[in-house]
């Protein structure tokens, strides 16, 4: 019988902090690299994270934590990434261990912004990772409802099944439910994509638009979507299943949803500084319409993204809300 795999997590975030929880259910030991000093010693003497799903009690010989990224790296087999992709980056700048035959999870919900490149593109050019050993974690599931242990369900995207099935088992209890797929950038760019979305429909409820528009929003942004990961990464795929349209609604819809209140104050009128400010937390689907429209931009014959190109109006050429949506009205059927 093998031995059962090492796990650790990367990032101190709502997101890690879910992981962590539930790998914590099914092992002995997870590892858990944060980069705050402060959040270790925390943990250690309060036994729950200070600043993200603080009523998650951890029992804390589980817990291997670390400060340094290279312990963690060393230590696991299977490493997942939950660190916010605007980060991303300067993280893995500190990596200098080899992590050529360890598994790489990405949980991350973005494009890394200095390479242009998903998560697990950027471990297979940078990091020399074979695709096999590269997976991703979709939804639909908030870190939120994981700390009370509401039922959820997890998708698991890894070219190698067998990897799949073994991640999902671990992940799995009696109130997350795990499936797997082979649609590894597929569902990398629909955990992304479903950020720029949920922000629009935030945009859409701060100014005044119901529930009769917010459907017809999120339609169209399905379709948005399918079209878009056509283009990157053209393969045999339901973009009905629960990793591309689930992960979608509750992300569109959920009270939970740190990028729907992001929009949401946008709609309101706050700027974009003071909205970031205002929430203390990363909606990742900021740097997320940015890189999704640069991508666009790139490709030779365009795909027709309405939505997106609506919300980076917004976001990043300082254009009214009002005026930008009263136009996408138009566009969306």
């Amino acid at each position: 019988m093998s031995k059962p795999l090492k796990y650790a997590v990367f990032g101190s975030g709502s997101w890690a902090t879910a992981i962590v929880k539930m790998l914590s259910e099914n092992l002995d030991e997870v590892g858990w690299y944060m980069r705050s000093i402060y959040t270790k010693e925390h943990l250690l003497k309060e036994h729950h994270n200070p600043s993200y799903l603080s009523s998650v009690e951890f029992k804390i010989d589980q817990l291997k934590l670390s400060n340094d990224i290279n312990d963690m790296a060393n230590y696991a087999d299977v490493l997942i990434f939950a660190i916010p992709s605007a980060f991303m980056f300067g993280e893995l700048e500190k990596l200098t261990a080899n992590v050529t035959n360890k598994t790489i999870v990405s949980a991350v919900k973005g494009i890394i912004p200095e390479s242009g490149l998903l998560v697990g593109e950027h471990f297979h050019d940078i990091y020399k990772i074979p695709f096999e050993n590269i997976a991703v974690i979709a939804g639909p599931c908030h870190a939120e409802e994981v700390a009370l242990e509401r039922l959820s369900y997890l998708t698991i995207s890894c070219a190698d099944a067998s990897k799949a099935k073994l991640i999902a088992k671990d992940l799995a209890s009696d109130y997350i439910k795990t499936k797997i797929s082979d649609d590894v950038i597929g569902t990398e760019y629909a955990v992304m994509l479903k950020n720029i979305y949920a922000i629009a429909a935030g945009i859409a409820h701060g100014l005044g638009y119901g529930d009769n528009f917010q459907s017809v929003l999120m339609s169209n942004a399905i379709r948005e979507m399918k079209r878009f990961i056509k283009k990157m990464h053209k393969m045999k795929r339901n973009i009905n299943n629960s990793a591309y349209l689930g992960d979608l609604l509750v992300t569109g819809y959920s009270v939970f949803s740190r990028n729907r209140m992001f929009g949401n104050m946008i709609g309101k009128g706050y700027t974009v500084k003071s909205a970031q400010m205002e929430m203390n937390m990363v909606a990742e689907g900021y740097y997320a319409t940015k890189s999704a429209h640069l991508l666009n931009e790139k490709n030779k014959r365009k795909t027709k993204t309405p939505i997106i190109d609506a919300v980076y109006a917004v976001l990043y050429e300082g254009k009214e809300p009002k005026v930008v949506f009263k136009k996408l009205t138009d566009k969306l059927d």
